[in-house]
């Protein structure tokens, strides 16, 4: 059983978070908690929910979703939470939707790579002299970013084509698909994402030609 912590904190966004777990919770051999460092969190909205697991839950996942939240910039910058939120890109997937880039850029995880995230968060992560892209999904071997609330369904198909395989993104994903667009729906995702795994190199060259 592939596991996937979604660092859920105070004032977080739930769309980012519930969407994704939904989806990732619907692929056969792949389990999705919500893991932070308290029992609960209520969110953006009011939404009071139980938190599954704890930070160890997240230094032991196989893969670590971290989402965007209205106190993302307090967090990330957090002398006690920082050091205690536990990624290791060698061994995990993780992937940042929105302001949750500025987890990855705080510890140090986003290297040269162009980053997604949202409109609000830009000009912060630009700040730390990263680049940001207009794209809605980049990937660089273990880690990827996405940006806007809706890019949920991309970052659980990125997480199950990394955990699982396109087969179990599919199933997944058919699960949730408008009804009168699944077959449409799935396939675009699927070869959005299929198109940002590719190698940076390989990129470049199939956007020029």
């Amino acid at each position: 059983m592939k596991t996937v912590a979604i660092l859920t904190l105070p004032a977080f966004n739930e769309i980012d978070s519930f969407v994704a777990l939904h989806i990732l919770n619907r692929a056969e051999g792949v389990r999705a908690i919500l893991a932070g460092p308290e029992d609960r969190a209520v969110s953006m909205n009011g939404v009071d929910v139980a938190v599954e697991g704890g930070m160890d839950d997240i230094a032991g996942a196989d893969a670590v979703l971290i989402g965007s939240g209205r106190r993302s910039l307090e967090f990330a910058a957090d002398p006690a939470l920082l050091p205690a939120l536990a990624l290791d890109p060698a061994r995990q997937s993780i992937a940042s939707q929105c302001s949750g880039a500025l987890f990855l850029a705080a510890k140090g995880l986003i290297g040269t790579m162009p980053v997604c995230t949202d409109n609000v968060t830009r000009p912060h992560l630009e700040a730390m002299g990263v680049e940001v892209t207009t794209a809605s999904l980049a990937a660089e071997d273990n880690v990827a970013t996405a940006g806007g609330c809706l890019s949920a369904p991309l970052v659980a198909t990125w997480l199950l084509m990394r955990l699982a395989d396109e087969t179990a993104a599919r199933s997944a994903l058919d699960y949730v698909a408008p009804v009168g667009e699944r077959e449409q729906w799935r396939e675009a995702l699927i070869g959005q994402v299929r198109a940002a795994m590719q190698p940076r190199q390989a990129r470049a060259v199939a956007a020029a030609t």
